[in-house]
């Protein structure tokens, strides 16, 4: 019984070989978490400095101003995640 499901384990379709990922071969296996930041808070500082133009009306203000909160409380709760994983 045990050898059957160990052969099962070794010809399941879902298993991840490693060494089929190319960048396995120099080490890299996730994401960049501080280009994400980056990145984040650039788009922030961007959607603000299109505050400053020849804008008539101020819904446009409005949506710049709240499409920046909205990723700012992103960025910020985010990080207090991250500060805050390691204690659960």
């Amino acid at each position: 019984m045990v050898q059957h499901l160990a052969n099962q384990v070794k010809q399941s379709p879902m298993a991840v070989d490693p060494s089929d990922e190319p960048s396995a071969e120099w080490g890299w296996h996730g994401d960049f978490p501080r280009g994400k930041l980056i990145a984040g808070w650039f788009t922030v500082a961007a959607l603000l400095l299109m505050l400053m133009g020849n804008h008539q009306g101020h819904v446009e203000d409005i949506w710049l101003i709240s499409i920046a909160a909205v990723i700012a409380f992103g960025l910020i709760r985010h990080s207090l995640v991250q500060r805050h994983s390691w204690r659960r």
